[in-house]
């Protein structure tokens, strides 16, 4: 296994990383792009690329998919403010809902004053898919990364709406699968190849489910003829636009009062707070299944922007990956399961290249944790993440469903605010 010089990522990636003669890995090659990119010129070619989608018979020039986190407040400001166009903002329900996630997707509808449609699949079906995904795939996720780069599609198909306009490109800023320069967009085989896993809707039920096809309908890829008799693209903005999360972020929280949310297990208060199984048990699956967890991808990237040492990074990583997760319990709650039966399903998914099975119910994790102080976060890597709003529990707005309803038992573990 090889380790880049330069962040954390190793040989092992599941996206697929190279490495050139000096043992710098492909992510670090690409990223050096932002500094010698001619933004404004890529800017430039983004807003020419829109010009032939600007209509002014139609109500909607674009389809915006959104959530209550990550990157949601700045597309649609990109989208709106800087490109002028009318979008239709769409998003899909995940029913791991935090209360956080709900008040920023409503903050979210009232300050960019925006057409919005959400996706609520019934909760039994994503149940059953969510119990199919965890046991099978190891992924409790799997419905919801489906319904996020399905719906935008459906719904471009269904309305005549041929661009879609998302973010950035996992595949490009985690390890450097394409360049900038190659204005790769959406595709149906790297959403089955690599957000799905493989298994897409056409290869999802087996013999022994107990789903069928209408259970599957609102996660089905639309047909080659469908998109293209609408011409429906989905292009990335992170190919014109010099991406950086904290940075944008940080803009959004003073433009807009976009809210963070601290968890367990991640040092990032920003990618993920509208979820309580993200950062949580799908973060717990992700370090038994690759031997690394999502806060090793937040470390990268702030290596790469200067923000923090990889020798701070090894430490902040150290410390979060022996973090319990919050709220297994919740989770079992709502899937209908034990925390004993779950462990169980969480346990088939340990590689044994990461994990040492010492005894039924006992694991050794293979890679070696110093037993060292972490160091002081706000100061390596957000340093100014006090300027994120504080707020409390109760929600301001109930515009959708939360998913979960939060027993009182539950209430002193719910995210806290930033």
């Amino acid at each position: 296994m090889v380790e880049c010089k330069r962040c954390l990522y190793t040989s092992d990636h599941p996206l697929g990383i190279t490495f050139n003669d000096d043992g710098i890995c492909s992510g670090c090659l690409i990223h050096e792009e932002k500094d010698s990119l001619d933004w404004d010129s890529r800017l430039n070619d983004l807003k020419k690329l829109i010009s032939q989608y600007r209509s002014s018979k139609s109500k909607y020039d674009c389809i915006v998919p959104v959530s209550g986190s990550r990157d949601s407040y700045f597309i649609l400001h990109t989208v709106i403010n800087t490109l002028k166009l009318k979008p239709l903002v769409v998003s899909y329900n995940k029913y791991f809902n935090t209360n956080i996630g709900i008040e920023n997707l409503a903050n979210l509808r009232i300050k960019f004053n925006v057409d919005f449609q959400i996706k609520n699949v019934n909760p039994n079906t994503v149940k059953k898919i969510t119990r199919k995904s965890l046991y099978q795939f190891g992924n409790p996720y799997w419905h919801c990364i489906a319904g996020e780069t399905v719906f935008p599609v459906q719904t471009a198909v269904m309305m005549k709406i041929p661009l879609i306009i998302w973010g950035a490109h996992q595949g490009l800023e985690q390890t450097g699968m394409f360049s900038h320069l190659h204005n790769v967009e959406m595709s149906r085989r790297y959403r089955k190849d690599h957000d799905l896993f493989g298994h897409d809707t056409d290869n999802f039920i087996t013999d022994f489910d107990d789903l069928d096809d209408e259970d599957m309908l609102n996660y089905k890829y639309p047909a080659f003829s469908d998109i293209e008799s609408v011409g429906v693209r989905g292009i990335y903005l992170g190919n014109f636009i010099r991406w950086d999360t904290y940075a944008q972020h940080k803009k959004m929280v003073e433009m807009y009062g976009y809210k963070g949310a601290k968890f367990s297990r991640t040092f990032d208060a920003y990618d993920n707070a509208d979820s309580f199984v993200y950062s949580d048990l799908h973060d717990i699956l992700k370090l038994y299944k690759h031997g690394y967890s999502k806060v090793t991808d937040q470390a990268c990237r702030e290596i790469r922007f200067g923000r923090i040492s990889k020798k701070n990074a090894v430490k902040i990583v150290n410390f979060y990956e022996r973090q319990m997760p919050n709220f297994i319990d919740l989770f079992s709650d709502w899937l209908g399961t034990n925390n004993h039966s779950l462990q169980f399903a969480l346990n088939r998914h340990r590689n044994e290249k990461y994990w040492n099975q010492i005894s039924p119910d006992k694991w050794i994790f293979k890679k070696s944790i110093a037993n060292q102080e972490i160091p002081n976060l706000r100061k390596l890597t957000y340093p100014n993440s006090k300027e994120l709003q504080n707020g409390d529990e109760k929600n301001s707005y109930i515009t959708i469903g939360k998913g979960v309803n939060w027993p009182k038992k539950y209430k002193r573990k719910q995210p806290e605010w930033v």
